[in-house]
């Protein structure tokens, strides 16, 4: 009989727990969760009911995630939520790796379990061949002067899955390919820019291809290259003067690469007419020129005044 009002007190005890506990409350429907097999490039969605099952309104306060391959929808923060009252959390599954994975969603919320996590997972899988694509497919580099070097830029891109490039060549010596380092993994739906160079030795039309070895089913992935190679264009400086009045029999013309000098004689030969065309300069150079007159008895006057020629490239 001693022992009865224990009894009783206890009882009393765990009745008045739960009208606590019952407050505020999240709960989840279902708390975990399997996407099962989603191909890899797309995404799996599913939806997670929240409801509030306690006594009073709460509030969600922040989320957060585990698993990069795991991403929240549209879920907007902070949430009401009244007693009762039900909502949906949509969550998506986008697998860029083949292969298990899994991950967890947690919210915070004014419930007296403050944290809510639920358990996912999913597999990737790739039922198509890896494809490794070129952007664009032709490169036309126009004309270009021989000795001289152009450049343009395609872009490799892999679809289905990843792509290993392990090796590049081009059949032509007068193209290169710049800018890729050797062997490079493209995870699907991404992108490695590489740079073309076209460097004619002669003129004319040249064609090539430019291949690059991966594991994709359409190895190799050929850029078609195509460019013309046109001969320098040469280039002359004409000079003429006005004769002095020293009765000259002759002029002799000089050539420096800098305005105060030192020159040098271009004509051969006593030049007796007032203009000359100098037909040695070199493209992108600056010249500069002065002119003497020379008399009867061999003596040569001082320079003339300056003239500058620039020769375009």
């Amino acid at each position: 009989m001693r022992s009865f009002p224990l009894i009783v007190l206890a009882w009393l005890l765990c009745c008045l727990v739960p009208a606590s506990a019952r407050a505020q409350k999240l709960e989840c429907k279902p708390c975990s969760h399997s996407f099962g097999k989603v191909q890899i490039g797309t995404s799996g969605s599913y939806s997670i009911e929240l409801s509030n099952t306690g006594d009073r309104g709460l509030y969600i306060t922040s989320k957060s995630k585990h698993g990069s391959a795991f991403e929240f929808g549209e879920f907007p923060l902070p949430l009401h939520l009244r007693r009762g009252a039900s909502v949906q959390l949509p969550i998506i599954f986008k697998p860029s790796a083949k292969g298990y994975t899994d991950g967890a969603f947690e919210l915070v919320s004014t419930a007296l379990d403050r944290q809510l996590v639920m358990d996912v997972s999913g597999v990737g899988e790739s039922d198509a061949n890896p494809q490794l694509g070129v952007s664009p497919a032709t490169l036309n580099f126009g004309n270009v002067t021989v000795g001289s070097s152009a450049s343009q830029q395609a872009t490799l891109t892999a679809s289905n899955a990843a792509v290993t490039i392990s090796s590049d060549a081009s059949n032509s010596s007068e193209f290169a390919i710049l800018g890729l380092t050797l062997p490079v993994t493209l995870p699907a739906g991404k992108s490695v820019a590489v740079t073309i160079q076209f460097t004619p030795n002669a003129s004319g039309t040249a064609s090539a291809k430019a291949g690059f070895i991966s594991n994709a089913a359409d190895s190799p992935t050929v850029e078609q290259l195509t460019g013309t190679g046109v001969a320098p264009t040469s280039h002359s400086v004409y000079l003429s003067w006005d004769s002095g009045d020293g009765s000259p029999v002759g002029y002799n013309l000089y050539r420096g690469t800098v305005k105060a000098g030192p020159y040098e004689q271009i004509n051969t030969t006593l030049d007796s007419s007032t203009n000359y065309t100098d037909s040695t300069v070199v493209s992108g150079t600056t010249y500069y020129y002065v002119a003497t007159e020379v008399n009867a008895e061999g003596e040569e006057s001082a320079y003339s005044n300056v003239a500058q020629a620039a020769i375009p490239n």
